[in-house]
């Protein structure tokens, strides 16, 4: 017997990949978030300073919040971004309904890069064409 499960969707096809293949998918996107994690810890730990230049391409803003918020103490904010990586990663990875929030973070999360500048642009826009649907196909019955 067949469910809707089962039968391709075109949001599956909006993304390029069979119904099937979406939990694959799915969880390549919760590893990606868990070696994230990992490489900020890594940042922390060799120097935190290495976060200076970040933001240089970013909104004005942005900028200026970056080197006076972010850069006032860059090792607790590194491990806080490599916190809310985790968070999404765990969250993605469980799947079920866990998965919805973690979607919609990671999908919060690449709009904000897009406030550090074009460069963003390259990384960002092709996730968000995967997040989104993604989510999307998550919040089906």
């Amino acid at each position: 017997m067949t469910t809707t499960l089962d039968r391709p969707t075109p949001l599956a096809d909006s993304i390029g990949v069979p119904s099937h293949h979406v939990p694959l998918v799915r969880r390549l996107v919760g590893e990606l978030f868990l070696l994230t994690a990992g490489v900020h810890v890594g940042i922390v730990m060799a120097d935190p300073q290495n976060y200076r230049d970040f933001a240089d391409g970013a909104l004005p803003g942005v900028r200026t919040a970056w080197s006076d918020v972010y850069m006032a103490h860059p090792a607790a904010w590194g491990l806080a971004v490599a916190a809310g990586e985790l968070a999404i990663a765990v969250l993605i990875l469980v799947g079920g309904r866990w998965a919805r929030y973690g979607l919609l973070g990671a999908i919060c999360f690449h709009v904000a890069l897009l406030l550090f500048g074009w460069g963003f642009l390259l990384w960002s826009i092709p996730l968000l064409l995967l997040l989104v649907p993604l989510y999307l196909r998550e919040l089906r019955p």
